[in-house]
């Protein structure tokens, strides 16, 4: 039992110290295709063979770290979106929830933007084989609902999170991030408008 408590204990640190070393190798690059398993394997110090067996591929590892990286982003977007004094999410009016878990979203990019590039490129990397982008779209799909009724709320959810995919973003990175945020935003406008008429203020 002892020596089974080991094995498990240098599994979870092989796993730390493998994303942490992949974390590192694609935040310092701008072509996440040029990060190879034998680049991570030599980067955390530990055989080629490690990887595969913690995470089957490359994909797999990629999305363990996107998982990782991601898991705080909702409820900050959430709480991000609270305006009241009450410290209750339920203070924001909806377009306030959504822009800031699109604000959220977009800092995620921005600050992990080869990671994110990497597995919209990578097969089922897709973000909508990915359990993160359904609760994602399943929470804006529900906010959307509240405002316009259910008829279109999963395809609106569906639209807003495809205005920041990474490829379009990665297509569009010569544009200042404001410019990219006041587009999202307007869009945002648009969809929470139950008339589908942009507000201005």
């Amino acid at each position: 039992m002892p020596a089974a408590r080991k094995e498990r204990a240098d599994a979870v640190r092989n796993r730390e110290t493998v994303l942490a070393a992949a974390g590192r190798l694609l935040d310092a690059t701008d072509d996440p295709d040029q990060v190879s398993m034998d680049d991570i394997a030599k980067a955390a110090g530990v055989g080629k063979g490690t990887l595969f067996r913690g995470f089957g591929d490359r994909t797999g590892l990629l999305q363990a770290l996107a998982t990782q990286r991601s898991a705080a982003l909702l409820p900050a977007a959430d709480a991000a979106g609270d305006t009241g004094d009450t410290g209750a999410v339920g203070d924001a009016t909806p377009t306030e929830r959504v822009i800031a878990i699109f604000d959220a979203i977009l800092a995620y990019k921005q600050a992990n933007r080869s990671l994110t590039l990497a597995l919209e490129s990578a097969g089922r990397g897709s973000p909508y084989l990915n359990p993160a982008y359904d609760e994602l779209h399943r929470h804006l799909a529900g906010i959307i609902s509240g405002v316009r009724g259910p008829h279109d709320a999963d395809y609106l959810a569906h639209a807003l999170l495809g205005a920041v995919r990474s490829d379009l973003l990665h297509h569009l990175r010569a544009e200042p991030p404001e410019r990219i945020r006041a587009g999202v935003v307007a869009l945002i406008r648009a969809v929470l408008t139950p008339t589908g008429r942009v507000r201005l203020n």
